[in-house]
C-alpha cells in the first residue's frame, strides 16, 4: 500500500465539474452542496491554489450556477462535450500547463463526470481526492456510488474542512484565520 501524501499548495489544484444550471436544480441535497463548493471555493482562493471550472454542453445545460460563478469572475469556464474532462483537449492542455499533480475533484454529476474525470486522472498518475461535500448527483444512491467507483480506482475521499487544514499545515498565521472563519 502506497504511503499517504499530505496535499500541498505548490502542487494542488482544483476542478469544479459541470455545475450548471438545469443539472443543478435536480441534484440531491444541492443547498448543502453549494454551500460546501462556496466555502472550498474561497478556502482555495486564499491559498492562491490555480481552479479549473467546466460546463458540459452549456448551450444544453447552461451557464455555471450565479452562486459560484459570482466567485469566479476571474476564471473562463471550459466548454466540453466528454463527460470525463480529459476527453477534452483544451482541458488537458491547461492541465499540463499548470503542471500540478494533486488535483481535487468536485462537481456533479459524482457517478458520471466526476467519476469519469477522476479514473482518467488516475490513470494518468495524478493523485485524486474527492471532496465528498462537495461533489453530488440526482439521488443520494448515485452520489454514493461514484464516490465508492473512485476510491476502488484508487483516488482518495476527503472533506472541504480537511484539504484545506492539510493545505494550511500550520495555525497562527493570517491564512488560517481567514479560512477558520470560512469553516467554522
Amino acid at each position: 500500500m502506497d504511503k499517504p501524501v499530505f496535499l500541498s499548495v505548490s502542487n494542488t489544484i482544483l476542478i469544479i465539474i459541470d455545475v450548471q444550471e438545469k443539472l443543478w436544480r435536480v441534484m440531491y441535497e444541492n443547498e448543502k452542496l453549494s454551500d460546501n463548493l462556496q466555502r472550498l471555493i474561497r478556502g482555495i482562493q486564499i491559498l492562491n491554489i490555480p481552479i479549473i471550472l467546466t460546463e458540459q454542453y452549456p448551450q444544453g445545460i447552461g451557464p455555471t450556477v450565479p452562486e459560484i460563478a459570482a466567485l469566479l469572475t476571474d476564471i473562463k469556464p471550459l466548454a466540453k462535450l466528454s463527460f470525463s474532462c480529459c476527453g477534452d483537449t483544451n482541458f488537458l492542455k491547461i492541465l499540463k500547463n499548470i503542471d500540478r499533480k494533486q488535483v481535487l475533484v468536485t462537481g456533479i454529476e459524482s457517478h458520471v463526470c466526476v467519476y469519469q474525470t477522476a479514473v482518467d486522472l488516475l490513470n494518468s498518475g495524478y493523485e485524486v481526492q474527492a471532496v465528498t461535500e462537495c461533489v453530488s448527483s440526482r439521488t443520494a444512491e448515485n452520489r454514493l456510488l461514484g464516490l465508492q467507483r473512485i476510491e476502488s480506482a484508487g483516488g482518495k475521499l476527503t472533506g472541504v474542512e480537511m484539504a484545506l487544514f492539510e493545505l494550511l499545515k500550520t495555525a497562527g498565521n493570517e491564512q488560517f484565520k481567514a479560512i477558520n472563519k470560512i469553516v467554522k
